[in-house]
């Protein structure tokens, strides 16, 4: 379902509307009959609580961030050495064969003179 008939995607639809009810949520507190210190202050407590969440929020992606900085190291690292290994073995298995084909050509070159 990634969209609908519109050409608009089901994600922009859904942040429309979250967009649309943040908006209609403001509008309810500033046009409440309240005085205003009252709206104030519950404007205060919805961004401290957003800033609180914002913070909370901050850390575990900082902490998921590093997860996944270190595992992609680790993953980095064993494919390095995987990689390191095949090189090796690549280059010993051509030194094999050119000392098999230099023996090969003395020997061939021995016979004919």
């Amino acid at each position: 379902m990634a969209s609908d008939d519109s050409g608009y995607s089901a994600g922009a639809v859904v942040l429309s509307f979250f967009i649309g009810s943040l908006v209609g949520a403001g509008l309810a507190v500033l046009l409440a009959p309240a005085s205003g210190r009252e709206t104030r202050e519950k404007i205060k407590g919805w961004a401290d609580t957003g800033k609180d969440r914002i913070a909370g929020l901050g850390g575990e992606l900082k902490e998921k961030a590093a997860h996944v900085f270190e595992h992609g190291k680790e993953y980095y690292e064993q494919r390095k050495q995987i990689l390191s290994s095949a090189i090796e073995a690549g280059k010993e298995a051509m030194e094999k064969e050119k000392s098999r084909l230099s023996a090969t050509e003395s020997e061939t070159t021995t016979a004919t003179d």
